[in-house]
């Protein structure tokens, strides 16, 4: 008879039991769609400045490259008389030097760039914490809202 007596229990506990992992479940399904969120918005970001960065530094090479060679035809006409060979092996010697100094801007640039998604990393991290400590993660930034913190504002898109 004690089996009863448990009976009705039984059924609001599971049901008390299936709510909570119901609701843990669209928690932790929120969190994700946050997160890919911010995800997406940092890789657009990402993409779009490459993309800016590719052209403008494709159109200044192509400029670059023009007036150079123009600078050193000029000039070697200019002294073929008399300095031809000293104005040609001047001239390899500027570009020389200046393609070393391009990649060395590039290697800098390159060490020096923040890494790749680091804010989502961050957010994620947070999270970890969060519910390593027990405590539910808090939204930081809601990459649909209006909120200062998005990774595009700072970039003006």
């Amino acid at each position: 008879m004690a089996n009863h007596s448990s009976g009705p229990a039984a059924p609001t506990a599971g049901a008390a039991l299936q709510s909570s992992l119901r609701s843990l479940g669209a928690t932790l399904l929120g969190i994700a769609h946050t997160r890919l969120e911010l995800l997406s918005l940092e890789l657009e970001d990402e993409k779009q400045r490459l993309l800016g960065m590719l052209a403008w530094g494709l159109c200044a090479l192509v400029l670059a490259s023009l007036g150079l060679v123009f600078l050193a035809g000029w000039l070697t006409v200019l002294f073929w008389d008399t300095h031809r060979l000293l104005i040609l092996g001047a001239f390899a010697g500027v570009f020389m030097l200046l393609a070393v100094l391009a990649v060395w801007r590039v290697r800098s640039l390159w060490v020096a760039s923040q890494g790749w998604l680091s804010a989502s990393l961050a957010e994620l991290e947070v999270d970890r914490q969060a519910l390593a400590a027990g405590l539910a993660p808090a939204a930081h930034a809601t990459p649909g809202g209006n909120d200062d913190a998005q990774p595009g504002a700072a970039h003006g898109t």
